[in-house]
């Protein structure tokens, strides 16, 4: 018995022309988790069956097009640089969508779906929070099936095994004799942050239940909460990353993310709550 995780040697299956590759599916399953969860949280808001999807046709394309975006534009030299070819850029089925571009262009592509379709932002924005955890949780799989995001070499019983790996074929490399070339073992950083996802997710459930908070504080307490892991997270990673001040680009913004969240959960609580917005006590009647 292997005393490691081990990880895929093929992440993508090939079906003539068609590639079906793991990384895209794990975040097509998370989008999936997180429409259905959602639409749930907001009927209990006073949205209507449906609402969800339509505001997500909005979502969604904006979030991927922010995820892609904060990855090339922190990530230049794999598209920008003397070998890089800028036509990778789009290639977004081979991996790279970073977090803080997809929350970011993904919360004004669900505002204006909100708009469209006459729902509140700031509910359907604590309706999704705990969804979006989750479609985190599934698409770090993703990862997985790259063989990447990993931290530091490790021995231990949970480390896992990397290959070394190529993005275009979707498939580990093979030295002469066909076999998948090992790079080690490492830390396996997707994992940890897959968990802490979950984790997160629960907790905010729960905190719903039990505390009346202010439209749009659940969501602020989302924003807060995943930097404080991903920091961590991002102090293990080995991967190649732009560097500012000795620490890894994401460390300062994931710094800079959990105050943006520390006094938007605070501001919110401050403001006098809009007629037509739902109390906990009306949250918990409709669902009892």
């Amino acid at each position: 018995m292997p005393t490691y995780l081990p990880s895929p040697t093929v992440g993508a299956l090939h079906l003539g022309p068609l590639a079906i590759r793991g990384y895209a599916v794990c975040i097509l399953l998370g989008i999936v988790v997180a429409v259905w969860l959602t639409q749930r949280r907001l009927e209990v808001r006073g949205g209507k069956p449906g609402q969800t999807l339509d505001i997500a046709t909005w979502s969604v394309p904006f979030g991927i097009l922010g995820g892609r975006l904060y990855h090339v534009i922190t990530s230049p030299d794999a598209y920008f640089g003397e070998n890089g070819r800028l036509i990778d850029a789009v290639k977004i089925w081979e991996g790279g969508l970073g977090i803080w571009g997809a929350v970011a262009l993904g919360a004004l592509g669900a505002w204006i779906g909100c708009r469209k379709y006459d729902v509140r932002f700031l509910d359907f924005a604590d309706a999704a929070a705990p969804g979006v955890l989750i479609a985190q949780a599934l698409g770090r799989w993703g990862n997985w099936f790259n063989n990447e995001i990993y931290g530091r070499p490790s021995d231990a019983p949970w480390a896992v095994q990397i290959h070394q790996w190529d993005l275009s074929a979707g498939r580990a490399v093979t030295d002469a004799s066909g076999d998948p070339i090992v790079l080690g073992t490492f830390q396996p950083t997707f994992l940890y942050e897959s968990i802490f996802c979950l984790m997160l997710a629960i907790l905010l459930l729960l905190l719903d239940r039990q505390r009346a908070f202010k439209p749009g504080q659940l969501f602020a307490l989302y924003i807060a909460g995943y930097p404080v892991f991903r920091i961590v997270i991002e102090t293990m990673r080995t991967d190649e990353a732009k560097i500012i001040f000795g620490q890894r680009l994401n460390v300062w913004t994931s710094l800079a993310v959990f105050l943006l969240g520390v006094g938007l959960y605070a501001w919110l609580g401050r403001r006098p709550e809009r007629p037509g917005s739902v109390s906990q006590n009306e949250k918990m009647l409709t669902t009892s």
